[in-house]
C-alpha cells in the first residue's frame, strides 16, 4: 500500500545558520498537528548547516533534508525547490532564525478545511528583539477580528501584510497559477505576497498568533539580513525594483484599481524606513537616496501622498528639495509629535516647515503645516522641541545637559520658564527641575544637574534603559516631550553605589542610536547583584509571601 501523503508540508529554508536551524525544527516538531511533513532546503551552506540538518532528519522521520547545488543567494530558490518536493496537499514557509506556535498548522489547516474557497489562510506575528526580547505585533490592527476576505479589492489595506511565512497555502492554488518565488531579486516576499492577494478567491485572517519573527536590529555588518541592510543604496534599489515589479503585475493581471493602495502602502511601511534613518546617515548619501527613489515617486498616485501623516511628507518633500539638513531634522519627529525649530508664514498666514516658504507649488503644497495649528493648541498639546546641546560629566554621579527648546508656535511666555526633566528606573520617578531662559521669541536655553544616585531604584537593583522626558507646566497644564540627544556624543558611564546597601550599578548616558535619537541611560546590575540577576524572575516568581525576606537577603548580599 503507498504511503499516506502528509497533511502539511513544512519548508524551513536556511543558509549558514547552524546554530538557529535546531529551534525552527524543533518548532516544528512540537506542532499539535503531527501529520506534517518537514522540508529543510539548504541554500548551499558552507557553515556545518548540512551535518546540523542531517542529524535532525536522523531523529525524525518526518524530516526531509534537501541540499542546492550552488548558493543562490536568496530565499527564492530553496522555497521554489521545497515546493517541487513536497508530498502535502497544503504548503507553508519558514526562516531559520524563526518559529512557529505550537498549534500554527492545526489552527490554518483547519480554516482551508472548512472552506473550498479559501486559497490561503493566515495568522498573526510576533516580533521579538534578540537584544532587548520586547515583543511587538506585525500590524496588529489587521489581524484584530477573525475574517474572510473575497478577493483583495475589499481589503486592499491587506497589502502592508507581505510576509509569505505566517500563511498555510493550498498546493493546488499554488499550482494552479504557476505561482513562485521569484528568483534573483531581492523582497521577494513583497512580489510573491501581491501576487497571491490578487489571484486568490479568498483568503481567511485569523488574530491567533501563528509565527514568531526574531528581529536583530544591531547584528554585525555582515550578519545582517536583507531588511536590515538599509544603509546600503543597493538596498533603495532591490526595494524600487520589486515595488516596479508589483506594479507591472497590478497592471497586467487587471488589478491596477488598487494601484494606489500599494503606492500608499509603499510610502508608508517601505519609504518610511529608509526616511526614519535620515539622521544617521551622510549628505551625500541622502543625495544618492533621493536620485534613486525621485524617479520612482513620480509615478505614484497623489492620493496616496495625500494619505500620509503630514511629519512624513514633510520629510520626503525636504529631501526631493534637496534641504537634506533640514530633512534630517525633520526626520527625528517623525511619529514623535516634535516640533520644527523655525517656521515662516506667507502674506496670507499659511505656516510652512523651515526658513522660508517654497517657491515650488508642489513643494508648498507639501511643506504647509497649517493644520498643525502651532499657535491655537492646547498647551498640553503643544509642539514644542527639546534638543540637548551638550551632556557633561559632573562630580560623583551628576551629569549636566545644556537644552535648547523651540517654540515655533510662541506658546511659551517670554521670560524664565520652569522646566522639569523626569526619569524612572523605578517606581518613584527621579525628577530634577530648572530654568529655561528666553534667547528670542521662540527659542528657549538652560542647564539642568541630574544626580543620578539620586534615582530611587528598587530593592533588587534594575537592569534596563529609560529614556528621561522634559515636562512644562502653564495655566495647570502638563506638556511633556522627549529628549532628543546629540547624535554624536561619546557615552558616559558611571559607577554608582546607591542607599540601602545596594550593590554598585553601571550607569550608561548616551544616545539612543536609532529611530529620533532620544537621551537614553542604562543601568546594569554589577557586582553580587549582577550575579544573582538571572535568578531574580524566578525568585521574584516564586517567593510570594516571602518576597521581602529575599530582598533583605539580596540588600545583605550586595553589603
Amino acid at each position: 500500500m503507498a504511503p499516506t501523503a502528509p497533511a502539511v508540508t513544512v519548508t524551513v529554508i536556511v543558509y549558514n545558520d547552524a546554530d538557529r536551524l535546531p529551534r525552527a525544527v524543533e518548532s516544528l516538531r512540537r506542532q499539535s498537528l503531527r501529520d506534517i511533513e518537514i522540508i529543510i532546503s539548504d541554500d548551499h551552506s558552507t557553515d556545518n548547516t548540512p551535518e546540523v540538518a542531517r542529524a535532525l532528519a536522523a531523529q525524525d522521520d518526518r524530516i526531509v533534508y534537501h541540499r542546492l547545488p550552488q548558493n543562490s543567494g536568496g530565499c527564492s530558490a530553496p522555497r521554489n525547490a521545497a515546493i517541487g518536493l513536497a508530498k502535502a496537499p497544503y504548503l507553508m514557509f519558514l526562516d531559520s532564525d524563526d518559529e512557529l506556535h505550537e498549534r500554527a498548522c492545526e489552527l490554518l489547516l483547519a480554516e482551508l478545511e472548512s472552506d473550498d474557497e479559501v486559497d490561503f489562510a493566515m495568522g498573526g506575528v510576533e516580533r521579538v528583539r534578540t537584544d532587548t526580547g520586547a515583543v511587538s505585533s506585525w500590524h496588529p490592527h489587521l489581524f484584530a477580528v477573525k475574517r474572510t476576505v473575497r478577493g483583495i479589492h475589499a481589503s486592499p489595506d491587506m497589502l502592508f501584510e507581505h510576509l509569505s511565512t505566517n500563511k498555510m497555502y493550498r498546493r493546488e492554488f499554488i499550482d494552479r497559477h504557476d505561482l513562485r518565488f521569484p528568483e534573483g531579486i531581492h523582497y521577494e516576499d513583497q512580489l510573491f505576497s501581491a501576487q497571491a492577494y490578487c489571484l486568490a478567491r479568498a483568503f481567511t485572517v485569523l488574530p491567533e498568533p501563528v509565527y514568531r519573527w526574531y528581529i536583530s536590529p544591531f547584528e554585525a555588518a555582515d550578519a545582517l539580513s536583507i531588511s536590515n541592510q538599509r544603509h546600503r543604496i543597493e538596498n533603495v534599489r532591490d526595494r524600487i525594483n520589486v515595488a516596479r515589479l508589483i506594479d507591472d503585475f497590478l497592471v497586467a493581471s487587471g488589478n491596477e484599481a488598487i494601484k494606489a493602495d500599494k503606492d500608499y502602502k509603499f510610502l508608508k511601511h517601505d519609504l518610511r524606513m529608509y526616511t526614519g534613518d535620515l539622521p544617521y546617515r551622510t549628505h551625500e548619501w541622502i543625495k544618492q537616496f533621493n536620485e534613486e527613489i525621485s524617479p520612482y515617486l513620480e509615478t505614484l498616485a497623489p492620493s496616496a501622498f495625500e494619505r500620509l501623516p503630514r511629519d512624513q511628507r514633510v520629510v520626503i518633500q525636504l529631501v526631493r528639495s534637496g534641504r537634506y539638513e533640514e530633512a534630517q531634522l525633520a526626520a527625528r519627529g517623525l511619529g514623535r509629535n516634535i516640533a520644527p525649530r523655525e517656521v515662516t508664514e506667507d502674506g496670507s498666514g499659511r505656516v510652512y516647515w523651515g526658513p522660508v516658504v517654497p517657491a515650488d507649488p508642489d513643494a508648498a503644497r507639501e511643506l504647509e503645516i497649517s493644520d498643525l495649528d502651532l499657535r491655537d493648541r492646547a498647551f498640553k498639546s503643544a509642539l514644542l522641541r527639546h534638543e540637548i546641546v551638550r551632556v557633561s560629566p559632573g562630580s560623583g554621579s551628576r551629569i549636566t545637559l545644556d537644552v535648547r527648546t523651540y517654540d515655533p508656535g510662541n506658546q511659551l511666555p517670554m521670560g524664565p520658564v520652569v522646566a522639569t526633566v523626569h526619569v524612572a528606573p523605578g517606581r518613584k520617578r527621579l525628577s530634577t527641575s530648572f530654568r529655561l531662559d528666553p534667547v528670542r521669541p521662540g527659542l528657549f536655553e538652560g542647564s539642568v544637574t541630574i544626580d543620578l544616585g539620586e534615582a530611587a531604584l528598587p530593592p533588587h537593583g534594575f537592569a534596563g534603559v529609560r529614556h528621561p522626558v522634559l515636562a512644562i507646566t502653564q495655566h495647570r497644564q502638563h506638556n511633556t516631550r522627549l529628549l532628543l540627544a546629540p547624535l554624536d556624543f561619546p557615552a558616559l558611564r558611571k559607577k554608582i553605589a546607591y542607599h540601602r546597601g545596594m550593590a554598585e550599578h553601571t550607569v550608561t548616558v548616551e544616545p539612543e542610536g536609532h529611530s529620533a535619537g532620544r537621551l537614553q541611560i542604562r543601568w546594569e546590575r554589577a557586582g553580587l547583584l549582577a550575579k544573582a540577576e538571572p535568578h531574580l524572575p524566578a525568585l521574584r516568581k516564586v517567593a510570594g509571601p516571602g518576597l521581602r525576606r529575599a530582598r533583605g537577603l539580596l540588600r545583605g548580599l550586595a553589603k
